[in-house]
């Protein structure tokens, strides 16, 4: 009974075996042979596939379109921030002009008022300098005229005069007294002409009707005088 059975389950294994070897055949059959509609669909499948392959050329123009447009918007914002340095180097060199403007006028005025002051320092030194002469001079017209001789106040007022051309020639004043010299219409006047006596008297000063001055150079008066003149 027993081997009977055994017997049983090895034809059992050998068909199963057989019937998976005849499956295996069938699958490797269909596989070689396969039928014409199978190779449409594969053409169709490779012909849906081709079209992609083109797309990438649009792809890669927006592409380069995005990267010019982004080169475009740094361009933009550095030129931005170029105006915006320009503005404030403009307005920092306006800022300091304003500044140096301010800063000048206020030393103008400054320098006016030095001027000024230096000025009226000077005058009143000459002012104190003459108060002397004036004093002498009041004390020459108190005179008394009954005690009081003609040569002592004519003393008394050459004493005078001295001490202000004195104080004149302290303060940079010189007179110009040019009897007999040749006449320089730079620093005189000429009033009248007078005939010459000699060659050697053509253009020269024949006589000074007012004295002149100059303070350090300057003419402050000129000499008024008359000239010998030939013919």
């Amino acid at each position: 009974m027993t081997d009977s059975v055994t017997d049983d389950e090895e034809l059992g294994l050998e068909d199963g075996a057989l019937d998976g070897e005849a499956s295996d055949g069938a699958a490797d059959g269909a596989s070689v042979g396969a039928p014409p509609g199978d190779a449409s669909a594969a053409a169709s499948d490779a012909a849906e596939d081709g079209p992609t392959s083109h797309g990438a050329a649009p792809a890669a123009a927006s592409a380069a379109e995005e990267a010019r447009e982004g080169s475009a918007g740094g361009d933009a914002v550095a030129g931005e921030t170029e105006l915006a340095a320009l503005r404030e180097e403009l307005e920092t060199l306006n800022d300091r002009h304003l500044r140096l403007a301010a800063e000048f006028n206020n030393f103008r005025r400054r320098s006016e008022q030095e001027r000024l002051g230096a000025w009226a320092r000077a005058q009143a030194d000459l002012v104190q300098t003459l108060l002397d002469v004036l004093d002498d001079l009041h004390r020459v017209a108190e005179l008394d005229l009954e005690s009081a001789t003609v040569d002592a106040i004519m003393e008394g007022i050459d004493l005078v005069e001295r001490k202000f051309v004195r104080v004149l020639e302290d303060s940079g004043v010189e007179m110009i007294d040019p009897a007999g010299e040749p006449f320089d219409p730079e620093r005189m006047e000429a009033m009248l002409r007078v005939p010459v006596e000699s060659e050697e008297q053509a253009d020269t000063v024949a006589q000074v009707f007012q004295k002149g001055y100059t303070l350090k150079g300057i003419l402050i008066r000129p000499a008024r005088v008359s000239v010998h003149t030939q013919g």
